[in-house]
C-alpha cells in the first residue's frame, strides 16, 4: 500500500511563527540579563556557531526523511536502533529535567498575584511545582487537549506580547531620566577574554536558542522548502537574537545582576518599569498573560517527547508495561514516571543553598543533556552523507562537502564547550562550594546517562511491539531512500 503524500500547506510564515514560538522565550531572559551588555556578543556567537547550524542541519535530515520517529529515525539509520534510543533519550530525559524550571517560573510569576516575597520560598516553589504538573499530566492521560485556536492565542499573550512590551518599557527607561545598572561601552560590551567566567553564561545564551528541532516534524508539508527553509531561517534568527538580546539588556537596564532573580526576574523588571511610569495596575494583567503563555506551553510539550521515547519503546527497548496506552493514546506508564522524576528533582529547590542556585544548576544540567542530544542528531547528519549519497535532499546545507564539514565542526565544537564550562559556577550564584556544584552536576549526567545503556543491555525482541508504529524496520531502510 502506497503512503499518502501530506498536503504541502506551511509558507514560510507558517516555519516563521513555528520556530519562533519553539524558540524564542520570555522565561530565559533573567538568566541571560546576569551578564549585562555583554550578552549581545555572546548571542551573536552562540547563533553563528550553533544555532545557524543546528537549524540547516535539522531542515536537511527532516526534508530527507520526514517519516515517523524524527530523531530517533535519523539515529537509527545512521549507527542502528541503539544509537537512535541515545539520540531520543536525550531529547526526552532534558525536557523532564526542564519541567521543573518553567514551572518554576510559573510559580514565581503567580507570587505578583500574591504576594513577590513568595518567589524566594523553597517550599512554596517545591509544591507549586508539583501541583501544576501533576494536574497537566492528569489532563493529558485523560486525552483533553487544548484547541489549537487556544494554544495560538496563549502564545500570543504569554509570548510575543510580553517580550515587545517588555523591549518597549526598556527603551522608554534607557531614553529616559532613569538609572541605568549597565554600560554600553566598548569595553563592557565585548568579554574580556581572561575572564573565564564571563564564558559560563554560554550554557544561558545556547539555552536560549534550543529547540528548533521541533519545527522539522513539519517538514513534509512545507511549501518549497528549498527555498523557504533559508528564507524562514533568516527571518526566524533575526528576531529571536533581536527580542532575546533587547529583552535581556531591559531588564539589566533596571535590575542589578545581584539582585536578580532567576524565576521572578521578568516579573521584577516589569514590576519596576510599570511602577515608575505610574502603570503599576497593568502588573497582576501581566502576570496573568505570561502564566497563562508558560502553562500552554507545558501542557503542549508534556505529552510530545513522551511519545517520542514511546516510539524507541515500541521498537523493543522498553518492557511491554512501558508501552502501555490507554484508550486516549495516552503513554499512561511514562507519564508517571515523567512526573515521579519531576517530583525528585524539584526537590533540589528543597536542598540547595537558594532558589537561584537550584534554577541554575537544573538549567545547566539540560543544556548538557540538550547538547549531547544534538552531538548524536550532528553525527547521525555526517553519517548519513556518506552511507546515502543519493538520496533525494530537498533541502541541503549550503556550501557543498566543505559546508557541511564547516557547519558540522562549528556546531560540534560549541556543543562540547557548553558542556565543559557548564561545570564552572557562575560567580552570581551562591553554591557551598565549587566541589559540590560539580560533583552534583556530575552525578546527575552520569545518572541521567545510564538508562539507555541499559536498556540497550537488557532489551529482548520480545519486548517489540509488532505493527504498532510506521517506524523503518531494518529491512525497510533502503527503500527510504529516493532517487532523484
Amino acid at each position: 500500500m502506497s503512503k499518502s503524500v501530506p498536503a504541502k500547506i506551511l509558507s514560510t510564515f507558517s516555519l516563521v511563527m513555528i520556530t519562533i514560538t519553539c524558540v524564542d522565550s520570555v522565561r530565559n531572559l533573567p538568566a541571560s540579563a546576569l551578564f549585562g551588555s555583554s550578552v549581545v556578543f555572546f548571542f551573536i556567537l552562540s547563533a553563528i556557531v550553533f544555532f545557524i547550524p543546528t537549524a540547516l542541519i535539522c531542515a536537511e535530515l527532516s526534508t530527507t526523511w520526514p517519516e515517523q520517529g524524527g530523531i530517533y529515525t535519523w539515529g537509527k539509520m545512521a549507527f542502528g536502533k541503539g544509537f537512535g534510543l541515545f539520540t531520543v533519550w536525550f531529547q526526552w530525559i532534558e525536557n523532564v529535567i526542564w519541567y521543573p524550571l518553567i514551572l518554576s517560573f510559573i510559580a514565581g510569576t503567580l507570587t505578583y498575584l500574591i504576594t513577590p516575597q513568595l518567589a524566594n520560598n523553597k517550599f512554596y516553589v517545591f509544591a507549586l511545582i508539583n501541583i501544576v504538573f501533576w494536574i497537566c499530566t492528569w489532563i493529558n492521560l485523560k486525552g483533553l487537549k487544548l484547541s489549537a485556536k487556544l494554544t495560538e492565542i496563549f502564545g500570543m499573550l504569554g509570548l510575543i506580547v510580553p517580550m515587545l512590551l517588555i523591549i518597549a518599557l526598556g527603551l522608554i527607561w534607557l531614553l529616559g531620566p532613569y538609572p541605568h545598572q549597565i554600560s554600553f561601552s566598548k569595553e563592557s560590551m565585548l568579554p574580556h577574554w581572561s575572564d573565564t567566567g564571563m564564558w559560563i553564561s554560554l550554557s544561558a545564551i545556547v539555552m536560549s536558542l534550543t529547540g528548533v528541532e521541533i519545527t522539522t516534524i513539519h517538514a513534509a508539508e512545507v511549501k518549497n522548502p528549498q527555498k523557504s527553509y533559508p528564507r524562514a531561517l533568516l527571518i526566524s534568527t533575526i528576531f529571536i537574537l533581536l527580542t532575546l538580546i533587547l529583552g535581556s539588556l531591559a531588564i539589566a537596564l533596571v535590575i542589578p545582576s545581584t539582585q536578580l532573580n532567576l524565576i521572578s526576574g521578568i516579573m521584577d523588571a516589569f514590576s519596576d518599569f510599570l511602577s515608575a511610569y505610574h502603570l503599576a495596575w497593568l502588573t497582576p494583567i501581566v502576570a496573568v498573560s505570561l502564566i497563562l503563555g508558560a502553562v500552554a506551553g507545558l501542557n503542549n510539550w508534556i505529552i510530545g517527547p513522551t511519545k517520542g521515547l514511546m516510539i524507541a519503546a515500541q521498537d523493543g527497548y522498553l518492557p511491554p508495561f512501558l508501552q502501555k496506552q490507554n484508550s486516549k493514546a495516552s503513554p499512561t506508564n511514562l507519564l508517571y514516571i515523567q512526573g515521579a522524576i519531576v517530583t525528585v528533582l524539584s526537590s533540589l529547590f528543597l536542598f540547595m543553598p537558594s532558589v537561584n542556585s537550584s534554577y541554575w544548576l537544573l538549567n545547566v544540567l539540560t543544556t548538557q543533556l540538550y547538547m549531547l542530544m544534538y552531538l548524536c542528531v550532528f553525527f547521525a547528519f555526517l553519517r548519513l552523507r556518506y552511507k546515502h549519497p543519493d538520496a533525494k535532499r530537498p533541502f541541503r546545507v549550503p556550501g557543498g562537502k566543505i559546508g557541511m564539514w564547516l557547519i558540522s565542526l562549528l556546531g560540534i565544537l560549541s556543543m562540547l564547550f557548553t558542556v565543559y564550562i557548564g561545570f564552572i559556577p557562575p560567580a552570581q550564584i551562591p553554591y557551598h562550594s565549587v566541589l559540590e556544584y560539580e560533583a552534583i552536576l556530575g552525578i546527575g549526567l552520569v545518572v541521567f546517562c545510564l538508562p539507555p545503556l541499559i536498556m540497550h543491555v537488557v532489551q529482548k525482541d520480545s519486548w517489540q511491539l509488532k505493527l504498532a508504529s510506521n517506524l523503518p524496520t531494518d529491512k525497510s531502510i533502503d527503500e527510504m531512500i529516493k532517487k532523484p
